[in-house]
Order: structure tokens, then sequence, then C-alpha cells
């Protein structure tokens, strides 16, 4: 543990399906204990073995508009006619009190928390080696309809096209690779000067 005191980093990942994303995303999670993954709002219902607060926090359609109307959300989007987005106040509570949260959202998501915590987001997306890699991958998760295959690949590659919008890009051609490069984009926000509030007071007892 760093004795500099400072605030946390928003660790957003955001990749086209099949790029390995969620697979990164664990293996971060279970190598940085600092680190936890931001648990979003939903109007759906609960699926057997999910639990309020550790999986999603479970609200009606009419909670989740009063949410957003009263600025709770850092982010939200509607998907399949159900509206998932990011609570506001534990976020803030979890960067305040120096702990990171990850974020696996698209790049609209991205835009949105950007938007809303310019200083605390750090943007990383992950690319797959080519587009041929890709499909391979997908047709991998036994996803074998031609139609499904095409719809995927072209949101694909209309998703890549945002990855510049992000402050740093990995290719995920080894995974072994691509972990130590999340890890290594996660240890450099940890420590920029900007996020570390404890630097002044450090220097000053260091007699400097």
């Amino acid at each position: 543990m760093s004795p500099l005191a400072r605030r946390g980093v928003c660790l957003v990942l955001s990749a086209p399906s099949g790029a390995g994303k969620t697979s990164l995303t664990r293996a971060l999670l279970a190598a940085e204990p600092n680190l936890a993954l931001s648990v979003s709002v939903t109007t759906r219902a609960p699926r057997s073995g999910e639990q309020e607060g550790s999986h999603y926090f479970f609200r009606t359609p009419e909670q989740f508009a009063a949410m957003i109307q009263a600025g709770e959300m850092l982010e939200w989007a509607q998907v399949f006619g159900q509206s998932y987005g990011t609570p506001r106040a534990p976020v803030e509570a979890a960067l305040a009190a120096g702990r990171d949260v990850a974020f696996d959202i698209d790049w609209q998501g991205h835009r949105q928390l950007r938007a809303a915590l310019p200083a605390d987001v750090v943007g990383l997306f992950i690319l797959p080696p080519s587009l041929p890699v890709l499909e391979s991958r997908l047709r991998g998760r036994g996803t074998d309809n031609k139609e499904e295959i095409v719809r995927r690949m072209q949101a694909a590659r209309s998703e890549i096209a945002h990855a510049p919008e992000f402050d740093h890009v990995l290719v995920n051609a080894d995974f072994d690779s691509a972990l130590a490069g999340c890890r290594a984009v996660l240890h450099a926000a940890r420590s920029a000067t900007h996020r570390l509030h404890g630097l002044p007071g450090f220097i000053a007892g260091l007699g400097a």
C-alpha cells in the first residue's frame, strides 16, 4: 500500500464482443484487491441466484427514472427494453476512500462517465488482433447462426471506430500480455499527480 493518500480511479474497459474484455476484467479484479467492479442499477427482474447490491441494484422503471431526474446516475442506457445505469453515490464514496472501480461498459457509457467524472476516468479499449480472429472467437462461443455473426461483426466494426476516444488501447493477442497491460494502465493511473491528494503533506514531511 502506498504511503501517499490518493483518490480512487474509475477504470473503464470497453471492447467489441469477442475481444476478451470480460475475461480480462475478471482476471484484473482477481489480481488487484483494491479494485472492485461497479454494481449497476437495472429495471429487469432478478435472475436465479442474483442478489441485491451484489450483482445489481434492482429498481422499478419509475424508480430508475426518478434516479435520473435527481442526478443520481453517472451513466445509463436502455438495452433490449430494460434500463441499466451506474449509481453515483457508491462510486463517489469509493473514489473518496481511495478505492478503484472497474467498469465493463461500452463507448457510449464511457462518454457519459467521463463527462460526469472527467478527472477520475481512465478509459482502456481492448482490440482483437484482427477481424478474422474476432469472428473465430465468436464462432467458438457457439454462435453459428450466419445472420447473428454478420450482425455482431457489423456491431464490432462500429464499436472499434470509437477506440481513439479512449486514453489507452491494447490488442488482446496474448491473454497474459494483455492482462499485464491492463494492470500497467491501472498502476500508472494510481500514481497520477492530480490524484495524490496526500502528496503535499508527504513532501512536507520529507522536509522539502
